[in-house]
């Protein structure tokens, strides 16, 4: 602690007349694509810490690989191992690091494992992919809709900064700050699950500046706009499904004027609510949904259930009334510390990260398509905009790419083909499993 100081950023409440001033003054004019506008509902389905050459191993059409490079220049084979696995590796900004090694991708045997004592699956543990029988209805998806092999995690680190991108575009702490917040928060017992703008004052994050350096630490409560102010300026509606209201994966918790006004009402903390959402006809204009710990793909955290959870709201969507106007996306946080073969564009001390999945699904979506397009978290939040005809944030939305190469909006919109999966719906609505907290360490 002695070589750190504490930055104070005063952050000032934003009321929602001070957000729709800030967004007419500052922000672009609304992107018109008629085309898109079709889309009246964007559902945004973020899983954990999954790498695309881990998760979709040779998916048709995309591109993944057999192998890896270790850093004594070694090609090890990957091997096969199952969605539930006894450990977890180190994603931290100092893992992108020794993975990416200045853009050879040869250090992933660098990065830190926790294997459990006594369990096999170790032997170069970083270089696995997951049986395509385990994710069964991910490879469905992909394959009926669209995938996308250059997703790239648009930080640098671990799940609390990309949580805070995929409603933002950005993980700074204030609109005109030069740092990211670049890790999982400290200071207090539990800390995955007790922070944010209420957590106890020890709390911090640490912050990266231009030169990559994190001697910089930060309470982790911020201020600035977000794609939900876009939307309650336009008077749309979203909201954002969670399983822990103050824990790193509920973004909004960490924004001031999201975590302490109004807007804090349509943070439900209950992911499976989304399915009575669908079927109440309640689906906002754009959800976002965290997955209950259990099925959330997490390495030595799931169940396995992941790929049937995503495909429970994904068939939700896909019978109801909303299907025709509907685009969702299903992405995953982080990459988790598993190997990858493609090097990310570099454009600061902070982005891009490592490549993780991307599945897109509408009646829209061009049957099959692979889109070898650059593509981000900002990305979601662009096309976003642009089918929701709002204005952008003015951060990372601003250079994304809007994902509309995988996109026909005029062709006849496809019917839904349900997604076969071992569980369905019920299951996850009558599942009274206590979920345990995520270790994101």
């Amino acid at each position: 602690m002695s070589s750190r100081f504490l930055l104070i950023v005063p952050l000032l409440f934003f009321s929602n007349s001070f957000a729709a001033g800030k967004a007419a003054e500052g922000a672009a004019k609304p992107l018109v694509n008629p085309g898109a506008q079709v889309i009246q509902h964007v559902v945004i389905i973020f899983q954990e810490n999954r790498s695309t050459d881990n998760l979709f191993h040779a998916l048709p059409g995309a591109d993944t690989v057999d192998f890896g490079i270790n850093s004594q220049g070694k090609k090890i084979t990957l091997g096969p191992i199952h969605l539930v696995d006894n450990y977890d590796l180190g994603h931290l900004h100092a893992a992108f690091l020794q993975e990416y090694d200045g853009g050879k991708m040869d250090g992933a045997d660098r990065v830190y494992v926790s294997c459990k004592v006594g369990k096999p699956g170790c032997v170069n543990p970083q270089f696995k992919y997951v049986y395509e029988t385990d994710v069964d209805p991910y490879f469905q998806m992909a394959e009926q809709y669209a995938f996308a092999d250059r997703m790239f995690q648009s930080n640098q680190g671990s799940s609390y900064p990309a949580h805070q991108w995929v409603i933002s575009g950005t993980s700074a702490p204030d609109p005109t700050s030069q740092m990211f917040v670049a890790e999982n928060p400290l200071g207090v017992i539990h800390a995955p699950t007790n922070t944010g703008c209420t957590a106890p004052p020890q709390e911090f994050v640490n912050l990266i500046d231009p030169l990559g350096q994190e001697k910089l630490f930060i309470y982790p409560c911020f201020e600035h706009l977000t794609l939900m102010d876009l939307l309650d300026n336009q008077q749309l509606s979203w909201l954002y499904y969670t399983p822990m209201p103050n824990q790193i994966w509920t973004a909004p918790n960490s924004i001031k004027h999201l975590r302490l006004g109004n807007d804090w009402q349509y943070v439900i903390g209950d992911p499976k609510q989304i399915l009575n959402d669908i079927a109440g006809n309640n689906l906002p204009n754009v959800a976002w949904v965290m997955p209950p710990t259990l099925s959330s793909d997490h390495p030595n955290e799931n169940n396995g259930t992941g790929p049937s959870w995503v495909a429970s709201v994904v068939n939700a969507v896909g019978s109801s009334p909303y299907w025709s106007s509907t685009a969702i996306f299903i992405t995953w946080d982080d990459w988790g510390g598993w190997y990858d073969h493609v090097a990310p564009p570099i454009i600061n001390s902070y982005q891009y990260g490592l490549r993780v999945p991307l599945v897109m699904i509408s009646p829209y979506v061009i049957p099959g398509c692979v889109s070898h397009v650059n593509h981000d978290f900002s990305s979601i939040l662009k096309f976003t905009e642009l089918a929701l005809n709002l204005p952008s944030l003015g951060y990372g939305d601003v250079n994304a790419d809007d994902l509309t190469d995988c996109f026909n909006f005029s062709q006849k919109p496809r019917t839904f083909k349900p997604i076969r999966a071992p569980l369905d719906g019920n299951h996850f609505l009558n599942d009274k499993s206590p979920q345990p907290e995520s270790d994101e360490y």
